[in-house]
């Protein structure tokens, strides 16, 4: 496949564990296609297979553009964890050719760059993992290895599932303190008792990647008043003004107005008492935090960072953010820069 120059291109990629979405997109910020495929997952099935995934959206994405290449390729990837990562998944996409150069990103970075006007502040994502990374214009960039306990993190929906199992487990038997999560976990699975539900799993009558399912229950227990659950949910929201303000303090923002993007599953659902005492939280420990909530799509996030990789201006970057603010489903309650 060969390359193209003219006229200046960026392709688009936002990645993860479960789809892709990809688009083409010109220095004008005009977005002259988009394509979606199924989720990049190198550490399952190895770089090789997870790039030939990703070159069938690609290969749409083109086709539906007319272009056979672009000038520069930003990609923004679940699984690119380390900086030595995304050097490698970065030598791995420019042997595609796919575009004359290539920047590989955490995909934690498309949600910050789809926050904010320019890429200056601090985003914390909260979906099955929990996650950190903060950027300044001057390329300065604050991040965390987020490869789960090994790395000191905590939370995350699949990590508050497990907290609130043991929990239960141990409330259930006399070890533990009273809680409502041995009654509300296993209903949610229309079993009994906590023990039935270990029992479920332990046997693998309930798949394993369940698990997860079970956050929104804590949450809503926490609602009810749970102490345990409630004291959960503190922890969560201690953890993330934690992540945040570190960054901030890296990148010598703490004493400067700077956003503060919140995102993924956990921290996009509305749940009201997390949301709340994050904010508090930053409040007191970040005063000049400006913290939002951020729904956008991720890809805008890497067409952005693309753009800026051109030197596109503010209209052009205005165009692009346009595109995929108008199809933002209109059932969604936040908006995608909504305030906290």
């Amino acid at each position: 496949m060969g390359l193209t120059a003219q006229p200046p291109t960026v392709l688009a990629i936002d990645a993860g564990n479960s789809k892709t979405d990809v688009a083409v997109v010109t220095a004008a910020g005009e977005v002259l296609a988009t394509a979606r495929g199924g989720g990049f997952r190198p550490p399952a099935v190895g770089v090789p297979a997870a790039l030939d995934a990703l070159a069938e959206p690609v290969a749409r994405a083109f086709a539906d553009a007319g272009v056979p290449s672009v000038s520069h390729v930003s990609a923004c990837l679940a699984n690119a964890d380390l900086p030595v990562e995304e050097e490698r998944l970065a030598t791995a996409l420019h042997a595609r050719a796919w575009g004359a150069s290539v920047e590989v990103r955490n995909d934690t970075f498309a949600i910050l760059r789809a926050g904010v006007a320019e890429p200056r502040g601090v985003a914390v994502v909260c979906g099955a993992g929990i996650n950190c990374v903060g950027m300044r214009p001057d390329g300065r960039t604050a991040r965390f290895p987020a490869i789960g306990r090994i790395s000191g993190d905590w939370g995350g929906g699949w990590g508050l599932a497990e907290e609130a199992l043991w929990h239960a487990a141990r409330a259930e038997d006399g070890r533990g303190e009273a809680t409502s999560l041995v009654r509300t976990l296993p209903a949610y699975f229309g079993l009994p008792t906590m023990y039935a539900l270990i029992e479920a799993l332990h046997l693998g009558h309930i798949e394993h990647g369940r698990r997860h399912e079970l956050a929104p229950v804590l949450f809503a227990t926490a609602e009810e008043g749970d102490e345990v659950a409630r004291a959960l949910v503190t922890r969560l929201a201690q953890e993330i003004t934690v992540m945040a303000t570190v960054a901030l303090t890296r990148l010598d923002l703490l004493a400067e107005e700077t956003p503060v993007l919140l995102g993924g599953g956990v921290l996009t659902a509305g749940h009201t008492r997390l949301n709340d005492t994050v904010r508090a939280l930053l409040a007191d420990r970040a005063p000049k935090a400006v913290p939002r909530v951020v729904t956008a799509g991720p890809v805008l996030g890497a067409a952005l960072l693309g753009l800026d990789r051109l030197g596109a201006g503010q209209k052009a970057q205005e165009r692009a953010r346009g595109h995929w603010e108008a199809r933002r489903p209109e059932s969604s309650p936040e908006g995608s820069r909504a305030t906290m």
